[in-house]
């Protein structure tokens, strides 16, 4: 006979003690773990309903109460740890009176007020989705993280909703009008400001409001328009762990709202009282990242069910200035100890292992993944191999200036040179690198810090070491010139920056080799830079409060807010660029959900099927890179000086020239996915086969963020 599991045996005991008498272990305890609502669901069957139950904390210390009459209950620490050994909230060192604290179980006199903060506030945190432009999803870190630091406090309840896993807007708005949260946060990105202000309309309709929160990085972007619209809205402006952990605290009275961290909001206090006729947002507070990345996994299962891909952190905030990134903690990098990522990829393994068709793949999600400092190489080795040894690849985003660095001397760059090899050695599976652009007047105006020599010799060295990379490329931008547009596709189509791998080649040698003419033209594969680079013709996007915007805004170009992205819209300096970025917009979206698919699959996937959906890519970006020629061309045929007519001109060549395009590739494609699909299992050939369909099915060239600027 199996053994449970011992968090399940701890449990069994529990219950046993409370006087009930349960019957074998749940069929399915894995998820049951996993599931705080899960779990009380089953010990309340077991104690026939007539037992008051709560659970609480986080998953590595789940807590079970279970009354067992005339104020005792049963006190379990699932995870085997003493109580005494947990860092107990103040308001419970009153309310919950333990008989044995140096024990993992123990009776407990919990006072009816501890009783209220173990059950209230309900709080429901959802995550919005657009499927038809993400066909598949990726784990929702953001809710896990924020409901892992809700779930320390021990007040209440927390559950998640996410609309990538079935869930419509319809269905969450009736789930908020079924369950009635106290408490309900919402965490939304760029292109889902429709989905936001239709769920808050839905929502403030309603009678008995919850406390309604919502956060992510379109929120802090959009917060004036949040709040002008919907003055009783709290706008959650940094990493929500913080500002959820004190929000609970205010839903009980233990904090104003002013004192609730990295909170924006207009109003008054609840249950009335003076309204504050300006914005308002109170400090930040220092947190430890170790605790801040670890997520609670609720939806790990649905996500892969929904062949979804794992995503983790390990580090916050970045080491750069860049000028079109708006965010607070540019410039502040803080990683995460390694503490708790043991406990946790051993978590994960298990998920993984009733999946056995998923990739074991995590995607760490770290803007910055090496960081700064004379530890920043071991930091990273000793995360690799904790990643390696519990039988994980791994891929993540890093900076060119940690590969190539023309301030440091040859010593640093064998150093680094040897690192990367040792991170493929231990599971690197590919590493993003935003480069953003090969032209040095390109680079200078978005403050990247680089050069476009830097950024040659780093994928130089990157492919020569064999590490396998990824880039990021701006094509476009409002201030660029057309010498810096025939310069950037130049750039991109360059064959002496991919080179064959040299895993033999000392360090050193390599560190030489990739500034050595002769080195490289022998090395070259004659693959153009291009296929590297995530997603071409990419073009600039002005977010509220960077840098950048302002330089735009400087210049006289700038145009109406759109919240759905967060930015202001921007004419181009040169109208004739103008042109081309937007038909390049209009290719991207024309083609993303079905290249979005392509690249989910290839998340998910290993070995061949994985090299063929990859292979399947590149004919997109063949055929995006030839377009941008093919748009150049028009722009050299057209004045500088604006003209009504011209523009017409243009407008008309350009969608010759794109429609002559789609109609070659909707043949190549339909010869790549009619070879590709027998290299894939039925769900995954089903599932491109879908978005195959749709995108042949599709006409015209619309915008996926079409207009929706405040003045609308």
């Amino acid at each position: 006979m199996e053994h449970p599991p011992e968090p399940l045996a701890r449990l069994i005991t529990a219950v046993r003690l409370a006087g009930a008498n349960p019957a074998a272990g749940p069929p399915d305890h894995s998820e049951l773990l996993l599931d705080p609502l899960a779990l009380r669901r089953w010990v309340e069957q077991q104690c026939a309903g007539v037992r008051r139950v709560r659970v609480a904390g986080t998953l590595d210390r789940r807590l079970v109460f279970v009354e067992c009459g005339e104020g005792r209950w049963v006190v379990a620490d699932l995870s085997g740890q003493p109580h005494d050994s947990r860092a107990w909230p103040a308001w419970a060192r009153d309310t919950v009176v333990l008989d044995e604290p140096a024990s993992w179980l123990s009776l407990a006199d919990v006072h009816e007020p501890g009783v209220d903060r173990l059950s209230r506030p309900g709080v429901l945190l959802a995550a919005l989705y657009h499927p038809e432009t993400f066909p598949l999803p990726r784990f929702p870190l953001g809710i896990s993280t924020v409901a892992r630091a809700a779930r320390e406090t021990l007040l209440g309840t927390v559950t998640l909703a996410d609309m990538q896993l079935g869930l419509t807007l319809d269905g969450l708005v009736a789930r908020v009008e079924a369950d009635r949260p106290d408490v309900l946060g919402v965490s939304a990105t760029f292109g889902q400001y429709d989905l936001l202000i239709q769920l808050l309309e839905s929502i403030y309709a309603q009678n008995d409001l919850p406390l309604i929160v919502v956060g992510g990085s379109l929120a802090a972007r959009v917060e004036r328009v949040l709040l002008d619209r919907f003055p009783a809205l709290l706008v959650a402006r940094a990493g929500g762990e913080a500002t959820i952990s004190a929000l609970l605290a205010h839903w009980h009275g233990d904090r104003t709202l002013d004192e609730v961290p990295g909170l924006g909001f207009i109003g008054a206090p609840r249950g009335g009282g003076l309204t504050v006729g300006r914005r308002r947002t109170a400090k930040p507070v220092t947190r430890d990242v170790t605790a801040d990345v670890v997520p609670e996994l609720d939806l790990r299962p649905a996500t892969f069910d929904h062949h979804g891909v794992a995503q983790l952190e390990t580090s916050r905030g970045c080491t750069s200035y860049c000028s079109f990134c708006p965010r607070d903690h540019k410039g502040s990098w803080a990683g995460a100890g390694t503490g708790q990522l043991p406990w946790l990829l051993g978590e994960l393994a298990a998920v993984f292992d009733r999946y056995p068709q998923v990739s074991r793949t995590l995607y760490l999600v770290d803007e910055e993944f090496l960081g700064r400092g004379p530890d920043a190489p071991g930091r990273a080795l000793r995360l690799a191999g904790l990643l390696r040894g519990a039988g994980f690849g791994w891929e993540s985003s890093c900076r060119v200036d940690q590969v190539v660095d023309p301030g440091r001397d040859l010593g640093w760059h064998v150093e680094r040179a040897e690192m990367w090899r040792m991170l493929v050695a231990w599971g690197l599976r590919r590493m993003l690198f935003g480069v953003e652009s090969g032209v040095d007047s390109v680079l200078d105006r978005f403050a990247k810090g680089t050069t476009g020599e830097q950024n040659v010799l780093a994928v130089r060295t990157l492919s020569t070491l064999g590490v396998p990379t990824r880039f990021t490329y701006i094509t476009f931008d409002p201030l660029m010139t057309l010498d810096e547009l025939k310069a950037t596709h130049a750039f991109q189509g360059r064959t002496d920056l991919l080179l064959a791998p040299r895993p033999d080649l000392p360090a050193a040698e390599v560190a030489r080799g990739v500034r050595d003419s002769s080195f490289v033209a022998t090395a070259s594969v004659g693959r153009p830079f291009y296929q590297g680079i995530s997603y071409l013709l990419v073009g600039m996007e002005c977010l509220i409060g960077a840098a950048y915007t302002r330089q735009v805004q400087h210049a006289g170009l700038a145009g109406a807010v759109t919240p759905s992205m967060g930015r202001v819209e921007a004419r181009y300096a040169d109208w004739r660029i103008g042109a081309v970025a937007g038909w390049a917009q209009r290719w991207v979206d024309r083609h993303f959900a079905l290249d979005y698919t392509f690249k989910s699959l290839e998340k998910v996937l290993d070995g061949d099927p994985r090299r063929q959906v990859r292979e399947a890519r590149s004919v997109l970006k063949d055929a995006s890179y030839t377009v941008l020629g093919d748009l150049i061309i028009e722009v050299d045929a057209q004045p500088l000086c604006h003209d009504p007519a011209a523009e017409a001109t243009l407008d008309a060549r350009i969608w010759q020239q794109v429609e002559k395009r789609l109609t070659l590739l909707r043949g190549e494609l339909a010869t790549t996915v009619h070879d590709l699909l027998p290299a894939l299992d039925r769900e995954h050939a089903e599932l491109l086969t879908v978005e195959y369909r749709r995108w042949s099915a599709a006409s015209g060239w619309t915008l996926i963020n079409a207009a929706d600027s405040c003045a609308s």
